[in-house]
């Protein structure tokens, strides 16, 4: 699972090196790379995801008959909606702060399942969101000079994964998981396409590279997730996801010479552990029902 973490982060980071207008440096050689649009590298994600995911398909060849379209398509919008905005917010923010603000979407969830689907919050909850979104307070730190307002974009980004969480949760109890995963990047991909054809700019050969490099970690990382689900049980694995916060502090580091501040560190352990206290309640009504 630490692993399928690093894939993560390191999807993130190629969506970081194309969405800032720097000199990327291949085999030696100094390109200067425009700043590629978000649409545009969304776009670069879920085709070279589709693509990655098409021998699977071949290989296995999932039907596509009763296939419960209307949910799919919740999932699929929202899903796109959250990758673009989280991909506009690392172009901006260090890696790690986006991160950090990322780990809000299973607060957001909860707070749109009692909106929408009227289910019951009780005490614990709501303690585990005052934590996390005390948390992203200190991150973000609004209303100071040190805020930065791509901050709202990854809060966007939390908002929008929150919601495909929800659809994700309803498909999972009723759909085969490569079916989930071609529908999810192959129509994400149409919709990002026709959203990039008014920001379109010819990627260089390096950005290329970096595009396809965001959907190809992305599908590995869901295929290790998938694999660890398999042979270990939900509530040992989720823990381990909270690494990806420590994989985009070292890429920060390692590739844009970013170093985490201190309110970064505390307002991210803040906000994981009211996700783990979450997952926790979770677990504990789970084995009462």
């Amino acid at each position: 699972m630490t692993l399928c973490c690093a894939f993560i982060a390191g999807s993130t980071l190629c969506a970081k090196a194309l969405g800032a207008a720097r000199e990327i440096e291949v085999e030696g050689l100094l390109e200067q790379a425009a700043r590629l649009h978000p649409l545009q590298i969304t776009f670069g994600r879920f085709l070279f995801g589709t693509l990655a995911l098409l021998p699977f398909a071949m290989w296995k060849r999932p039907r596509f008959d009763h296939v419960p379209w209307r949910l799919h398509g919740a999932r699929v919008v929202s899903g796109w909606l959250g990758v673009s905005l989280m991909f506009a917010a690392v172009s901006f923010m260090p890696l790690a702060d986006a991160t950090a603000i990322s780990f809000l979407n299973p607060l957001f969830a909860m707070i749109l399942a009692l909106i929408f689907l009227k289910e019951g919050v009780g005490p614990w909850r709501w303690a585990a969101a005052a934590i996390a979104f005390a948390g992203a307070a200190i991150v973000t730190r609004p209303g100071t000079a040190a805020f930065d307002p791509a901050a709202l974009l990854a809060l966007g980004a939390a908002l929008s994964i929150g919601a495909e969480l929800i659809f994700i949760k309803r498909l999972a109890d009723r759909e085969p998981i490569l079916r989930i995963l071609l529908i999810n990047n192959a129509f994400a991909a149409v919709i990002a396409g026709v959203a990039t054809v008014f920001v379109w700019q010819a990627p260089s050969p390096t950005q290329w590279l970096l595009l396809a490099g965001t959907g190809a970690f992305m599908v590995t990382a869901q295929s290790l997730n998938l694999r660890g689900m398999a042979i270990a049980e939900a509530s040992f694995i989720a823990p381990f996801f909270y690494a990806t916060l420590l994989y985009a502090a070292l890429y920060d580091w390692l590739f844009f010479a970013e170093v985490p501040a201190a309110t970064t560190a505390l307002g991210a352990a803040c906000i994981i552990a009211g996700a783990l206290i979450l997952g926790w309640r979770e677990r504990r009504a789970a084995a009462r029902a």
